[in-house]
């Protein structure tokens, strides 16, 4: 109902008769009222009752409206409608040159559909928008296409069954839910026997067409693949490169799935020939292009989903939008058959990766090539197979038992993985903690962020457990002494390594947030402050792990805090604390800098209309805040910390000299391992670039006031770069 006198005031409006429609209820025409309210409302107005409900009427499905009412759009009604008006014929043409080049159009567009389904749309609405796919048992007499589905159906399948089970995806995607398609289909297990008799009669014909002509005479009875002579030995190719491409792709996937990291190396050799036949596939566009558009340059064809750009047959999208209830459909665009081909180039490149690793049987290894792989930006597919070689059965490659990789990442001795310490309820929950950690870390890294800024707490408490189920279990572990058993050297390590792990998962925390540009300019202050923290107090972890392993007692009257501090000059220091130290001084560097930027030229404050400095401090830190790390951190000591920083300080131009200089006495410690000597490279690029920004601030800022410092990530994705321009 709508409240005349509200809407009009004194203006009178005529009713129409009303039309009951119950006891106490009548309707009314309130088109009048309605049109006269128009020539009043201004923009943002609105007119409802009093019962009205904006959130309920924004979640409304609107009957009829093609953008809520799944139904509306929608060419037929159902696969055997769509069958029955001849969308996908069979034979695909009674010409057997427009049957081939129809089918290649198929195997186009599928694998356009298999990269946008692959990039987070729905399998309905991409590769099973194929009526061919939908009715397996229609594509029997013709062996070339019905080879082709059924591969395709098994890979799907195998790829569905990866992503499942290591739940990668994002809890926004559709990526694994079915709908209920046959993507099982009996005889798909054959599949590849199939395809296999296919592609060798194809290999023949396209050795027939290549024969001279006294060869001809012995192969004069093998069936040429269509009727155009000049058009068979393009045709021949282009099919068989993308038949083997699609069964080297199955190979991948299933090879990639088995235990214990068994079928990499065969994986491996399949990658390298999926390579081959896609880059087969790529030249062939050339060929498909002069056949069908005879003139048109690439440029022309970039959105197409063909090499051909010709429209496939056999397809609608919009068959099974009903499938996504109960969402409204979602618009789905396929991408470009060029893009989903440099897809698949990437994600064998990410696959490719995964088969070379190594199988580290220690936790820091895996953590780094885990990091590593992250910087790729890898596909969902990717990082669900990556995932799967990690976590099997709950154990490390399927075959170490979480216990056994705690151990050995602590330093203990190969005999206490055998302890009975492992069956302690805490010890088990560790366990879980360290399967989940690199669960997601094979997220992607928005995902990863806010997820292991949740498992933080987890990690504080299951310290805090473990010590006091040590202190029950082993008795007294705080002393250390020279006849201390098994037991209570297990408690200790464990108990060091779990604090160091916290840390390190911290710093992931922090540096992901630059990676996803969740930072202003006027906030890198405090962050690289927190940073400096936190990755100190690593350090200290780090260290104090080496030392319990080799028995060193700590240097007496000197604090941890000082140790780390000084560690340039300590000698006894190894190679992995004094790498950490570099990051801890040029996160020193440019705390201080920042901070004395602020101070003196009054920029890069964190100001702004709605948070003050303190809440956005609490808003980007309140996780670690909750979970203590460290102790005693808060706002006021950022501050404090930071309030009397100056230009002319030499300690500031000392934290990028020592990392200069440290680095470059690293080299000749990780000269065989490329990814810490490129990290070695960067850290120094910004160190150096850093103190030439320095100097020049200090030596022109008080004469020459059209000097601008930007800071930019042109060397390193973490550490920024000072860079000083003329305005």
């Amino acid at each position: 109902m709508v409240d005349v006198s509200e809407a009009e005031g004194d203006r009178e409006v005529p009713i129409c008769p009303s039309i009951p429609s119950g006891e106490q209820t009548v309707w009314a025409d309130a088109s009048s009222v309605l049109q006269l309210a128009c020539n009043d409302l201004r923009d943002g107005e609105l007119i409802h009752a009093e019962n009205f409900n904006l959130f309920a009427a924004m979640s409304a499905l609107e009957i009829m409206d093609p953008k809520m009412d799944s139904g509306m759009v929608r060419t037929y009604y159902s696969v055997d409608e769509a069958i029955e008006y001849g969308a996908a014929p069979i034979p695909l043409s009674f010409d057997k040159t427009v049957d081939v080049q129809r089918v290649i159009d198929i195997m186009d567009h599928l694998l356009a559909c298999e990269a946008t389904w692959h990039k987070g749309c729905s399998l309905a609405q991409t590769v099973f928008s194929c009526l061919y796919l939908l009715r397996p048992d229609r594509t029997s007499s013709h062996a070339l296409l019905h080879s082709y589905c059924r591969v395709m159906r098994a890979t799907c399948n195998a790829v569905v069954c990866t992503v499942s089970d290591t739940r990668t995806n994002e809890e926004e995607d559709l990526f694994t839910m079915t709908h209920g398609l046959p993507l099982k289909v009996d005889g798909d297990d054959k599949c590849l026997t199939m395809l296999h008799a296919v592609e060798e009669t194809i290999a023949r014909q396209l050795r027939a067409c290549k024969a001279t002509l006294s060869k001809k005479r012995v192969t004069e009875d093998i069936e040429p693949l269509q009727n155009n002579p000049d058009l068979e030995e393009g045709f021949c190719k282009s099919l068989l490169c993308r038949l083997r491409f699609r069964k080297h792709f199955y190979h991948v996937v299933t090879n990639m799935k088995r235990p214990q990291g068994r079928g990499l190396e065969l994986a491996k050799k399949h990658i390298a020939c999926c390579f081959e036949e896609l880059e087969s596939m790529i030249k062939s566009a050339e060929f498909l292009r002069s056949i069908n558009a005879p003139g048109t340059s690439e440029d022309g064809m970039k959105n197409e989903t063909t090499a051909s750009g010709c429209q496939p047959v056999g397809f609608d999208s919009t068959l099974n939008s009903r499938l996504s209830a109960p969402t409204p459909p979602r618009a789905i665009e396929t991408i470009s058959w060029k893009k989903a081909a440099e897809y698949f180039q990437k994600l064998l490149h990410e696959l490719e990766i995964i088969c070379s690793y190594s199988l580290d049987p220690v936790f820091e290894g895996v953590l780094r090539f885990v990091v590593e792989f992250q910087k790729f930006q890898p596909e969902l597919v990717s990082r669900a197979h990556l995932q799967h070689l990690l976590v099997q059965d709950g154990k490390l490659y399927g075959r170490d038992s979480v216990f056994a990789v705690i151990c050995k990442a602590s330093l203990l001795p190969e005999v206490a993985k055998n302890h009975d310490i492992q069956k302690n309820e805490t010890v088990v929950q560790l366990g879980q903690l360290l399967i989940t950690l690199l669960r997601v870390l094979c997220t992607n890294i928005s995902w990863q962020r806010r997820k292991l800024g949740k498992i933080l707490q987890d990690w504080r408490i299951i310290h805090v457990q473990l010590e006091l189920a040590f202190r029950k279990e082993c008795g007294d572990i705080s002393a250390t002494s020279r006849h201390e058993n098994i037991c209570m050297k297990i408690c200790r390590h464990i108990l060091i390594w779990v604090e160091e792990q916290t840390y390190w998962i911290a710093s992931r925390f922090l540096m992901l947030g630059f990676e996803l540009d969740l930072y202003s300019t006027g906030e890198y202050c405090m962050v690289y402050w927190y940073m400096y923290i936190i990755l100190i107090k690593l350090a200290e972890r780090t260290h104090m792990r080496a030392m319990t392993s080799n028995e060193i007692s700590k240097k007496k009257g000197k604090k941890k805090r000082d140790l780390v501090k000084d560690g340039g000059k300590d000698n006894q220091l190894p190679p992995a604390i004094l790498f950490l130290q570099c990051h801890v001084y040029l996160a020193e560097g440019l705390t201080m800098m920042l901070a004395a930027l602020r101070n003196e030229r009054q920029i890069y404050l964190s100001t702004g209309p709605f948070n003050s400095e303190h809440e956005r401090f609490v808003q980007h830190f309140e996780l670690l805040l909750k979970a203590c790390l460290p102790d005693h951190v808060s706002y006021y000591s950022f501050e404090e910390t930071t309030a009397h920083a100056r230009l002319s300080s030499v300690s500031m131009y000392n934290c990028f000299k020592e990392t200069q200089r440290i680095a470059k006495e690293l080299r000749s410690n990780f000269s065989n391992d490329s990814d810490k000597m490129a990290e070695l490279r960067r850290i120094e690029q910004v160190a150096e670039h850093n103190s030439v920004a320095l100097s020049l601030i200090s030596r022109l800022g008080a004469v020459d006031a059209s000097l601008k410092v930007q800071f930019e990530f042109s060397h390193h994705p973490f550490f920024a770069t000072a860079v000083v321009k003329r305005s």
